[in-house]
């Protein structure tokens, strides 16, 4: 397999969970958990994932030690934001394109991807919408890792994107929209897509 045509994913997952009050990335999932659940999807059709970690990254560490397709990076500055665990992931990409998604992010689909991974040129950035919302994962051109790696301090991930020409592909998920922050949201989404989850984690 050429390096061009490996698809790899960096999941973030380096967050503090403050509003959820609890580490909101351990908490139930269908069989599994909602990290569980992000990563399935990306490895459905990922080679590989760099999963950022910072708070309890060693937790993560040792919880996926056994995955041959998942490489977990720790983010010693996590707490400076998550850009910084974009950072911290991208320089360890070593596709020419590459998904960037959020771990806490439990009904984004294999179909996402793959949508995105066939949407066109290759050197824009492509954002999945549905029902004129643009939501999460994103896949980046190779040029966007140079961008990231030398934003100027304080520089967010909006603003790398704003360099670059983005298209916006049409899913057919509302899982792209479906991030879990706080007890209402997970509440929210579990009822949403029927899931029957319980506020206890790991």
């Amino acid at each position: 397999m050429s390096t061009r045509q490996t698809k790899e994913c960096v999941m973030l997952a380096a967050g503090l969970s403050s509003r959820m009050g609890k580490w909101k990335l351990m908490m139930p999932w269908g069989d599994g958990t909602i990290l569980d659940s992000a990563l399935a999807s990306a490895l459905s059709f990922c080679d590989r994932v760099i999963l950022v970690a910072g708070h309890r990254g060693n937790e993560l560490a040792l919880y996926y030690q056994d995955h041959p397709r998942i490489d977990v990076i720790q983010n010693p500055d996590y707490e400076a934001g998550m850009f910084s665990s974009v950072q911290c992931g991208v320089a360890a990409v070593t596709s020419a394109r590459f998904f960037l998604a959020l771990g806490d992010m439990p009904e984004v689909t294999p179909d996402v991807y793959r949508t995105l991974w066939s949407g066109g040129d290759r050197d824009v950035c492509l954002i999945p919408g549905h029902n004129r919302g643009k939501g999460h994962p994103i896949l980046l051109p190779q040029r966007a890792k140079a961008l990231i790696a030398h934003a100027p301090e304080g520089s967010t991930l909006k603003d790398v994107i704003n360099q670059i020409e983005t298209h916006v592909v049409s899913v057919e998920e509302q899982g792209i929209h479906w991030d879990v922050d706080t007890p209402a949201q997970y509440s929210q989404v579990a009822q949403w897509s029927g899931r029957a989850c319980t506020m206890t984690s790991k």
